[in-house]
C-alpha cells in the first residue's frame, strides 16, 4: 500500500495552476514578437514557461541579441495581455473546490509565484480569490526565483512548517524543480507543457486537473479525515 503523506500545509503556484494566465502570457508574447518580426515566438514562449521575468529577459536577449527592443516588445505584450485578461475567465477548473476543502480542513495555504507582488495582487483579485490568502510569496521576496528552491523554503518558513510537511502544487517544470529542491511534496498539474522525464521523476504525482489533486489530498493526505 502507498503510505499516507503527513501534511501540515499546502503551497500553491498561481499562474497556470490556479489562474489560467499562462495561455494569456504565451499568446501575448507570440503577438508581440511576431509584430516585430522575430521568429520562433511560440518556442521562445515555451522556453520561458514558469520562469520569473528577469530570467525571461535574459533568454530573449540571448536568442535575439543585445539590441532586442525590450521596452517596445513589452508594451505590445502588455496591451495584448490586458485585452485578454478582460474576459474575466481566470480560474482554472477545480480551484474553488480545492480552496474550499483546504479551508474547511483548516489547512494553512500560501501562494508561491514567479510573478511580482503587484501582478499577484491584481490577478488574484481579478480571479476573485485574493481574500483567501494571507500569505503570498512572489519573486520580489527572494534574490533567486524558480527553479531555485528559495521561494518554497521561505513559504514553508512563513507558515511555520518544515518543507517536508508541505504539498506543493505546480504546473511547470521549473516550479516542480523548485518545490522538489526545497524538500516539499510536489504535485504537478501540467498546463501548457507536459513534464520532462527529469521533472516527472521529481513528482509525487502528475495529475490531469485540480479535481484530481484534491482527490489525492483526501486519499493520501488524509484531508477531511
Amino acid at each position: 500500500m502507498t503510505p499516507d503523506w503527513d501534511i501540515s500545509a499546502v503551497l500553491l503556484d498561481m499562474d497556470g495552476t490556479l489562474l489560467d494566465t499562462e495561455r494569456v502570457y504565451l499568446e501575448s508574447l507570440v503577438t508581440a514578437l511576431t509584430a516585430f518580426g522575430y521568429a520562433d515566438a511560440r518556442a521562445m514562449g515555451h522556453a520561458m514557461h514558469g520562469l520569473p521575468g528577469p530570467q525571461c529577459e535574459v533568454l530573449l536577449r540571448g536568442r535575439y541579441g543585445e539590441d532586442f527592443p525590450l521596452p517596445d516588445v513589452t508594451r505590445v505584450f502588455a496591451l495584448k495581455r490586458d485585452e485578454m485578461l478582460q474576459d474575466g475567465r481566470l480560474l482554472k477548473s477545480g480551484v474553488i473546490e480545492l480552496l474550499d476543502a483546504l479551508h474547511a480542513a483548516d489547512y494553512p495555504m500560501a501562494i508561491v509565484t514567479s510573478s511580482t507582488r503587484r501582478t499577484a495582487d491584481e490577478h488574484l483579485t481579478l480571479g476573485g480569490i485574493r481574500s483567501r490568502f494571507e500569505t503570498i510569496l512572489t519573486r520580489d521576496d527572494v534574490e533567486r526565483g524558480k527553479p531555485s528552491p528559495d521561494l518554497y523554503l521561505l513559504a514553508a518558513a512563513r507558515l511555520g512548517f518544515a518543507p517536508q510537511a508541505c504539498v506543493a502544487i505546480e504546473d511547470s517544470n521549473p516550479g516542480i524543480t523548485a518545490a522538489h529542491g526545497a524538500g516539499a511534496i510536489p504535485i504537478m498539474v501540467p498546463d501548457i507543457l507536459p513534464p520532462t522525464d527529469e521533472t516527472r521523476a521529481k513528482c509525487a504525482a502528475v495529475l490531469p486537473d485540480l479535481h484530481a489533486a484534491l482527490a489525492m489530498l483526501r486519499e493520501r493526505g488524509r484531508l477531511g479525515r
